[in-house]
């Protein structure tokens, strides 16, 4: 008989939905196993669009600075078409990338084995990485119970180096690719029968090349993000790190069959779509060729025990860049979860939201996918007269989407969408990621954005923003709420963790904040932490002027009245769960002890 090994989480595949809920889980002392197919870690690959959420994410794991240095940063797109034929393409504007409102960070190109490295880099020194092990099955006990976490129901059978592995998991989370964006079984698909899961959608007549390539041109915007509309058909052209490889999107004839593309087709074509300019090509890195298809699985979950993420739950199109972005978001949403509920602070029904969050996200971005690549066919464009300018128009539209924050969550345990919202913080959405706007820190002067006084360490966020501190009945009304926010955080707290460890505080004030002495704000926002018991000042923030940086106008970017005042509670994830006027702050302990487990009476 096999002998079985016992892990709390076991992870099927080292992709970023994978890695990325291994950091959570690591950041919650969760021990857990990857187990992988491939020899080691990813060498190249496909993926390289990195959304500006996805660079919010890692800057909130504090990996984003090393992302940024090494990336191509996009910042303009270039549009060209045709509209004389015999003349070749020409150059019909230039647009900003994003939206400076969508984020304060960038857009950037940088391959996923890169990524997939800089998130391997938080899991230790040896991570638990299993190499050379396939799994073969996955199976859940039928009578398992879903809050006892003392058991392990979930039995995974793999093979390594040609020897049978057994393991028993509280929880499994499958990232692999159990069916490929054309509708062929991946490799992995006798996982997905294991488990009686279906990959629902359709797959289209339209093939598309790509290519990476060393280009030797005459082409003006080589190097600019470029979507090119030719007499002869479409190139998206993407720009890689390193200041010379360039990755280009074909659209090949009507009636191509992917099994007769050659790389010598793919540039005969590339040649002919950026006529009248010279394209010669000094080396090919890489190629490949695809039909497109839009699927995903009919479910994302076995008795919450067993969960999908990323390419094991949704296949589309490259070109929007969502494949690796969205799967990473997967891993991200159901890591922090897992993380709570096997450290005994959330209840196990936390991980339903999983499934209702994702769930849809994939839905929206099937969605999506099927429309955006309609905007690159021709034959399409062509039918609904759809003109060059109307694509450039539609395509920068979908800016925001492609940037990663068009994600909003439905109303859950954790989410809590009340009808007044609005009127508290006019520029903050329940169900969206919490937005950030330059404060500045009261203990040492630091102009900062706010959202880097939130790190991604597991804690909940109870942001107030309190008014101008200097007016005797702003501080008042500060003293009064501290009372209560102390007494809620407290009965979530479990003796020996620090005050913030659970749930966190952060203090947004506005006014000059020189005409407020730190000792006189209430303690609550100044808790004694860490290994030598200090107390923590960095938690305190004005809207105020800098030194160095300007005024952020913090709360006319959130929609906040100074005059009112209002709480923002903010996930472990970034996503805003719950705003409320100060006068509610009893709301909150109704809401957190909704989900969390009471700690203290």
């Amino acid at each position: 008989m096999t002998p079985e090994e016992r892990v709390p989480v076991l992870i099927a595949g080292s992709g970023s939905a994978g890695l990325c809920a291994a950091v959570w889980l690591a950041r919650f002392n969760i021990p857990y196993k990857i187990l992988e197919r491939r020899n080691g870690p990813l060498e190249i690959g496909q993926a390289d669009g990195v959304q500006t959420r996805t660079v919010e994410i890692f800057d909130s794991f504090g990996i984003a600075e090393e992302m940024l240095r090494e990336a191509y940063h996009v910042l303009e797109i270039a549009f060209w078409s045709a509209p004389d034929a015999e003349k070749g393409i020409k150059r019909a504007k230039y647009e900003a990338d994003k939206e400076t409102e969508i984020s304060h960070q960038p857009h950037v190109i940088l391959n996923q084995a890169r990524l997939n490295e800089l998130m391997t880099g938080l899991l230790g020194s040896n991570p638990p990485i299993e190499y050379r092990c396939e799994v073969k099955n996955v199976v859940v006990d039928e009578n398992a119970d879903s809050n006892d976490l003392e058991s392990y129901p979930v039995r995974v059978d793999a093979v390594r180096d040609g020897v049978q592995k057994t393991y028993r998991a509280k929880y499994v989370l499958v990232c692999l690719p159990l069916q490929t964006p054309w509708g062929c079984d991946g490799a992995h698909s006798i996982v997905r029968k294991s488990l009686g899961f279906k990959m629902v959608g359709d797959s289209s007549d339209a093939v598309w090349g790509v290519m990476d390539i060393y280009p030797r041109t005459n082409f003006p915007d080589i190097r600019k993000k470029a979507v090119i509309n030719s007499a002869v058909g479409n190139i998206l052209l993407i720009p890689r790190e390193g200041d010379s490889m360039v990755r280009f999107y074909t659209e090949l004839p009507a009636g191509t069959k992917v099994s007769d593309v050659s790389l010598e087709k793919l540039h005969d074509h590339a040649r002919k779509v950026f006529h009248p300019y010279e394209m010669d090509f000094a080396e090919t890195f890489w190629w490949s060729a695809y039909s497109i298809g839009q699927r995903r699985a009919d479910f994302f979950h076995q008795d919450h025990r067993v969960f999908l993420t990323g390419d094991a739950c949704h296949t589309h199109s490259p070109k929007a860049g969502q494949g690796m972005n969205v799967s990473l978001q997967d891993g991200h949403n159901i890591g922090w979860k897992l993380g709570m509920v096997l450290q005994g602070l959330a209840r196990p029904d936390i991980l339903e939201t999983y499934v209702l969050e994702r769930e849809r996200t994939a839905t929206e971005l099937i969605d999506f996918d099927r429309k955006f690549t309609k905007l690159f066919n021709t034959k399409y464009r062509q039918e609904h007269g759809i003109t060059a300018g109307m694509f450039a128009e539609q395509f920068t539209k979908a800016g925001r989407y492609t940037a990663g924050q068009a994600v909003q969550y439905d109303a859950s345990a954790i989410t809590d969408i009340g009808e007044h919202d609005k009127e508290l913080v006019a520029k903050v959405t329940v169900g969206m990621r919490f937005p950030t706007a330059q404060v500045v820190r009261s203990c040492d002067a630091k102009a900062m954005q706010l959202v880097k006084g939130l790190p991604a360490n597991g804690q909940w966020y109870i942001v107030v923003f309190s008014g101008d501190l200097s007016q005797p009945e702003a501080m008042s009304r500060l003293d009064e709420i501290s009372s209560t926010l102390s007494q809620t955080v407290q009965r979530l707290t479990p003796t020996g963790v620090d005050p913030d460890g659970v749930i966190d505080r952060i203090l947004v004030t506005a006014g000059d904040r020189k005409k407020v002495e730190l000792d006189t704000i209430p303690d609550f926002f100044t808790p004694v932490t860490g290994k030598w018991k200090m107390k923590n000042l960095g938690k305190i923030y004005a809207d105020d002027e800098s030194y160095n940086s300007g005024h952020g106008h913090a709360y006319e970017a959130y929609g906040v009245d100074a005059s009112k005042g209002a709480i923002v509670v903010v996930r472990p994830d970034h996503y805003v769960a719950k705003v409320c006027r100060l006068e509610d702050v009893e709301s909150l302990g109704s809401f957190f002890e909704g989900f969390l487990v009471p700690a203290r009476s």
